[in-house]
């Protein structure tokens, strides 16, 4: 049974955060101090660099490993200068899939994956070969759980009857309400396998948006963040965690009083009429 910290350390800005060696060490145990295990990567983060990163961190301190579980993606050709693909796409051929796992296992200095997602729907995906791609890297060691980013729940059901997978992860956040209404999260909770969530804080837009939703959201917040003592960033997280789906969410921040923010969030429960004001607030309409 996969399981995941409450909330997840995502590290697609790793590169950008211009760590060394022992502050990206810092940085883990620090995260790991707070309670945050679980670390979220993918092949492409950092322009293919971000996996390396940490992998460098990890075997400067080896004994970290076994304090965390390690998520990663593949399935994503992304032009960069070392790729020159004429155009991005997406491949979930077995031998793209292996290859990509074998080299996030060396990158990562590690010797099993603790889940490894398709990072987009492929619509080239033959999902009886991938299961069988899936099938032979977890007999190998290499993968012990497997699942998705981004699917529809038709593209999740597919896969799911070839082979069972642990997680869809899918944006949602007080801006973006789609999951909430499209099945996805209704999906996990029918299959009883816990959603994580990218962008909970709509890529930063909840604080700096100028646009009409997020300047209604975030005045809507910033009152119920102040009647309850907390942040603005506390709150987006208690309310994505409030959904019965019982989500993991994402945090990007290299800051560990970001992390900190999060993590306070899952001590917050929010009453179903602060959840229902900002969802009001981001549709701009009561509910029918």
């Amino acid at each position: 049974m996969l399981a995941l910290s409450p909330i997840v350390a995502g590290l697609w800005r790793l590169a950008d955060w211009n760590l060394d060696v022992p502050g990206r060490v810092r940085w883990i145990e620090q995260a790991l101090e707070l309670g945050i295990s679980s670390f979220d990567h993918a092949d492409i983060y950092g322009d293919y660099r971000a996996e390396a990163l940490f992998g460098e961190a990890l075997k400067a301190a080896p004994a970290l490993r076994g304090r965390m579980q390690l998520v990663t993606k593949c399935g994503i050709r992304l032009r960069s200068a070392q790729r020159p693909y004429r155009v991005n796409h997406y491949d979930t051929a077995p031998a793209y899939v292996r290859a990509q796992v074998e080299q996030s296992l060396r990158k990562l200095y590690t010797e099993q994956l603790d889940l490894v997602l398709i990072h987009r729907p492929d619509y080239l995906m033959d999902a009886a070969a991938l299961a069988d791609t899936f099938n032979a890297l977890t007999r190998e060691g290499k993968v012990a759980h497997w699942g998705v980013s981004n699917h529809t729940t038709s593209q999740f059901a597919l896969l799911h009857a070839c082979h069972p997978l642990a997680t869809n992860q899918v944006e949602l956040s007080p801006l973006q309400l789609d999951a909430l209404d499209d099945g996805t999260l209704d999906q996990a909770q029918q299959l009883g396998l816990r959603p994580m969530i990218w962008s909970p804080l709509g890529g930063g837009r909840l604080f700096t948006g100028q646009d009409e939703q997020a300047v209604r959201v975030r005045a809507e917040m910033e009152t119920i963040a102040a009647r309850l003592g907390t942040s603005l960033t506390t709150l987006a997280f208690a309310w994505v965690l409030r959904h019965p789906s019982r989500p993991h969410p994402i945090t990007g921040s290299g800051r560990i009083a970001g992390l900190r923010e999060a993590i306070d969030a899952v001590e917050l429960q929010l009453d179903a009429e602060d959840w229902y004001a900002i969802w009001t607030a981001s549709k701009g309409h009561p509910v029918p």
